[in-house]
């Protein structure tokens, strides 16, 4: 499991920047939607393995928080480029 998040999470940032390098809002809106779908998985696996014991539970409460704000920033930048592309 600790191999699954390492590859969900370095995808975040891979895509993220891949993001930034969008050459139109259809690409940023589909890489971004990439992020908010690895942010989803890394935290599946951070609950997998709170509840089987693997790792307690506060070890992974500040990457938990993390995640979940960056999972809003994400839907928030998604909207706001669907918004302004009418």
């Amino acid at each position: 499991m600790g191999k699954q998040v390492l590859r969900s999470g370095t995808s975040v940032a891979a895509n993220f920047s891949e993001a930034t390098r969008a050459r139109s809002d259809a690409e940023f809106i589909a890489k971004l939607g990439i992020v908010e779908q690895e942010l989803d998985e890394t935290m599946l696996w951070f609950e997998l393995l709170t509840k089987s014991s693997i790792v307690p539970v506060a070890k992974f409460a500040s990457l938990r928080e993390e995640a979940e704000e960056l999972i809003k920033i994400i839907v928030t930048a998604i909207k706001k480029t669907k918004a302004q592309r009418g």
